[in-house]
């Protein structure tokens, strides 16, 4: 079913409460992250049969040369060229979003400052299940590829017959990607993570999943640094009637159809009237869709659901406690609207800016906090793979200078070898 509801409703917190670790999660990535740091190869061959169905000896885990060649073989050249659109996007939006190094000038004459380095050998997970996210190998392989990073390491699941899509293939190699691995799910966040004797440990884990990747992130955090937790995709979309109601209700769906059922899509307008034309629309839209049960699943579990606000500053207000993921600025002015956002991992402004455009082909990349976390955590960028670095040169009048303050705390706190440390260099 498919609700209206007023900005006050008290169905709208329920809504907007989404788990972001279910239990069960949490207990299967336990057991299958302690079973592959105790046995490394011989544990990720076991889950990979148990939950992809593929039975794989590690010799097979790593996709071959030849198997990239082959798979580029088969792609189509229309598809070659999307691929290749998307990927010259993302990587000069990726590069023009890297932070530059600085420095000041300190009072007596020193500087301060910072710098970055990328990070040596990097992970990423690329979702198969219902479908092959090869928009994802560009999202997540082009950032690191842009940050510099040396060794990118991709892992996907392949499924009962073992063998990866191989427009996901070509779009691995194409972003960059050193290493590729036919292994899914937690299996594949406990390979990287720990490292066994095919594949060496990374430093970071990248990139969205279903709630079993999610809980398996969350716990090999400290052995490895991670992205974020991402969980079942969503949407909000802010309109005051100004946008076509066939264009609201097709960006709701987008979302809809990725194939948890857990998606979310809230639909905020500002009558009673445009929120039941965007319900009829939704409703008859759906049928039309090749994964209709899919959306179908979705809205039996009321996971789409359109508010109606007194105004459009109310309705921001709506979007902002719901933190989406991917938020839809549908009204005049959007561009104005767009600053009073707080909480949401990207934004969408105006008419001609669907949601898929941000998915595949516009620029930032499309791994987004979701669950509410975007109130919190911020969508991947290039420079989640690469390492900040602060730096102080000091001259003897800096530290001169700021010997007091030096010698102060160090009293204070009890630690007098921090003040001796500075005090030494006169004399004292």
């Amino acid at each position: 079913m498919i609700r209206i509801v007023s900005a006050g409703d008290r169905r709208l917190e329920a809504f907007n409460a989404r788990p972001a670790f279910p239990e069960a999660a949490e207990a299967v990535a336990a057991e299958v992250l302690a079973a592959i740091r105790k046995a490394g190869d011989r544990a990720v061959a076991k889950y990979v049969a148990r939950f992809e169905g593929a039975k794989l000896s590690p010799q097979r885990f790593r996709v071959s040369d030849g198997e990239l060649a082959a798979a580029e073989a088969k792609v189509p050249a229309a598809l070659r060229r999307a691929v290749a659109d998307a990927h010259r996007r993302v990587m000069r939006f990726s590069k023009a979003s890297l932070r530059q190094a600085w420095k000041m000038s300190t009072p007596r004459g020193g500087s301060a400052g910072e710098f970055f380095s990328p990070m040596d050998r990097v992970g990423v997970y690329v979702p198969g299940g219902t479908a092959p996210l090869a928009s994802t190998s560009v999202m997540t392989v082009t950032l690191a590829k842009a940050a510099g990073v040396k060794e990118i390491v991709a892992c996907t699941p392949a499924g009962k017959t073992g063998e990866v899509n191989p427009v996901l293939l070509y779009a691995l190699k194409l972003a960059g990607a050193t290493e590729i691995y036919r292994v899914g799910g937690i299996q594949a966040v406990g390979m990287m993570a720990f490292g066994t004797k095919t594949c060496r440990k990374v430093q970071k884990i990248a990139g969205p999943g279903n709630a079993f990747v999610t809980a398996a992130k969350r716990q090999v955090y400290g052995y490895v640094a991670i992205d974020q937790v991402a969980g079942p995709s969503e949407i909000a979309v802010l309109t005051d009637g100004s946008v076509d109601v066939r264009w609201i209700a097709a960006d709701l769906l987008s979302q809809a159809e990725h194939g948890s059922g857990l998606e979310k899509s809230l639909c905020v307008c500002t009558s009673r009237e445009l929120a039941e034309a965007i319900r009829r629309e939704v409703l008859a839209q759906t049928k039309t869709l090749s994964r209709r049960a899919l959306v179908e699943r979705v809205i039996d579990r009321d996971g789409i659901l359109i508010v109606v606000a007194k105004d459009i500053a109310e309705g921001l207000e709506v979007v902002n406690r719901f933190a989406p993921e991917h938020f839809e600025i549908m009204t005049k002015n959007a561009l104005s609207v767009m600053r009073g956002v707080r909480s949401a991992g990207a934004v969408f402004a105006g008419a001609w800016t669907p949601e898929s455009a941000g998915d595949f082909v516009a620029g930032p990349s499309h791994v987004l906090p979701t669950g509410g976390a975007a109130n919190m955590f911020n969508g991947l960028t290039p420079d989640d793979f690469r390492r900040r670095h602060s730096f102080v040169a000091f001259t003897e009048g800096d530290l001169r200078e700021t010997l007091p303050t030096i010698e102060a705390f160090a009293s204070v706190e009890g630690l007098d070898g921090h003040g001796h440390a500075a005090s030494i260099r006169f004399g004292k």
